[in-house]
């Protein structure tokens, strides 16, 4: 039989007492009797669950223990229900408790008053202590602070100072970001699924970086992750409209930041396809996917479905913009024996079983027609080329006007809230000021349309556009084709084309 003396530290830091002290003030209560020690490094007095504290407990129920020797109270529990568990075993197998500091003699009942009323206190204290362990962590987060975990792909740590404190931050690595865009640029064409990525990767080399293959498991977390987002006025609308808490003004959306997705302390959700109750943060590092894309893959995860094209470009990459001009109707690539393989006939002529629609000239062949609609093409993406930068200012323009947008939605909820309880004098003024509000809304509505459309000009990536075009698949062709052009019609040897730009 002998004394067992137990000894825990959970963090190795300076102003705490080692476990070489904690024996150290054991042994002197042995007065050099027998003993044995058991020591845990490295666990917490939240619970129980400590290998040699599980060790000890095993050699009380086999009757070899007289006495437990502590340094102080906590270091063998900080939980009132684990503590008067410990107690139970001890009584039921006639062990004492010792505590060097403390000086408690549990063979009487003032003594065991004490001794529980001091764990309830070292319970007091730890949660105490990770109360503000908590607080610190989500003022960290709200301030965009670096939080560990694993780096996303597509960037790399770095050392950084923000508001004067050490941190860290996001930059990114060029190879990896660019197989992220890759993902976001197949994923916002609906016709691609996250299987067919996969096999776009592997069939093109596309090896991921880090080691290990690509899956729908991590691609599908990738195309989820705000991190990567250019944020501006529509991803903050969008997370507001879903639930989540927005830590920072929607003036702050410029369309720079990528964004941290916290749990936050009311919500209970992991995953990030549920956003209610999460917070959203400002990174102070730089986004890499476009907000217009970001939203698109973003939205099509959010509703786990996707939606096909109403055709593949099977025959030609026109299938579905060429109409008859003379009757109106769609023209279809039908394949022929002559040398020129393919050609455009109207749909009409063709359910007739007719050469032709009541005009002239409603057939053309595929190949000239795809040579003058590209010959086009190169030459209207040769104009936006040109217009690259005007069209970056407008999309920070439209930007600005809608974050306005955005706070006098914010105004005008805030107007009516308080309409319930307002007398005469302020309902006028509230009328009036709604009034106002809704004007200067419908205007920057008229504003925003007037700069139009800069996400097909960015889509495209128009200086490799124009120089990569041959190399591009129909699908690839088409899309561009999609994003170009309103319609085509032809008749009498006459080709026009309808820009959408």
């Amino acid at each position: 039989m002998y004394d067992a003396l137990y000894a825990r530290q959970s963090v190795d830091r300076p102003d705490s007492i080692s476990v070489e002290s904690q024996l150290e003030y054991c042994r002197y209560e042995t007065r050099g009797g027998a003993s044995r020690e058991y020591t845990d490094r490295g666990y917490s007095g939240k619970n129980t669950n400590r290998p040699a504290f599980e060790a000890m407990l095993g050699d009380i129920r086999s009757g070899a223990v007289t006495r437990v020797i502590v340094y102080k109270l906590d270091r063998i529990s900080r939980s009132i229900l684990d503590f008067a568990n410990m107690m139970d075993v001890f009584q039921t197998y006639k062990v004492e408790f010792v505590s060097c500091t403390e000086h408690f003699d549990t063979s009487t009942p003032i003594g065991r008053a004490m001794l529980n009323i001091c764990i309830v206190f070292a319970q007091l204290e730890r949660e105490t202590i990770q109360k503000r362990v908590t607080d610190a962590y989500y003022s960290r987060c709200r301030r965009g602070f670096y939080m560990g975990g694993r780096v996303p792909y597509g960037y790399a740590r770095t050392d950084a100072v923000i508001d004067g404190v050490r941190t860290s931050m996001y930059v990114p690595v060029p190879a990896e970001a660019e197989q992220v865009g890759l993902m976001y640029s197949l994923y916002a064409d609906r016709e691609n699924s996250l299987r067919d990525i996969v096999s776009y990767l592997e069939a093109h080399g596309l090896s991921h970086l880090r080691g290990g293959t690509w899956n729908t498991a991590r691609i599908s977390d990738i195309l989820r992750n705000p991190v990567y987002v250019m944020a501006d006025a529509e991803v903050y609308g969008f997370f507001l409209s879903q639930g989540a808490t927005m830590i920072n003004p929607v003036s702050d959306f410029t369309g720079y930041n990528g964004c941290y997705l916290y749990r936050g302390g009311e919500s209970n959700a992991r995953s990030l396809s549920r956003l209610e109750g999460k917070e959203l943060v400002l990174a102070p590092h730089r986004g890499i996917i476009p907000a217009y894309e970001w939203l698109e893959c973003r939205k099509r995860s959010l509703n786990n479905h996707s939606s096909a094209k109403t055709f593949r470009p099977r025959n030609s990459w026109l299938s579905g913009k060429v109409k008859c001009g003379s009757c109106g109707y769609g023209m279809t690539v039908v394949k022929s024996q002559t040398s020129w393989q393919r050609y455009f006939i109207c749909s009409r002529a063709s359910a007739t079983k007719k050469t032709a629609c009541g005009g002239s000239g409603c057939t053309v062949y595929a190949e000239v027609l795809e040579h003058y609609v590209e010959t086009a093409v190169k030459r209207q993406l040769v104009q936006l080329g040109v217009l690259a930068g005007e069209k970056s200012r407008d999309h920070i323009k439209a930007n600005e006007k809608k974050i306005r947008l955005v706070e006098i939605e914010t105004e005008m909820q805030e107007l009516l809230s308080g309409l319930g309880k307002a007398e005469e004098p302020l309902l006028s003024y509230i009328n009036r000021k709604a009034g106002s509000l809704d004007l200067e809304k419908r205007r920057l509505q008229r504003e925003i349309l007037s700069l139009g459309s800069v996400n097909a000009a960015e889509a495209l990536g128009i200086q490799e556009t124009a120089e990569l075009w041959r190399q591009m698949s129909l699908t690839d062709r088409q899309s561009v084709a999609d994003i170009l052009i309103d319609g085509i019609t032809v008749a009498d040897g006459i080709i026009e084309i309808r820009w959408n730009l």
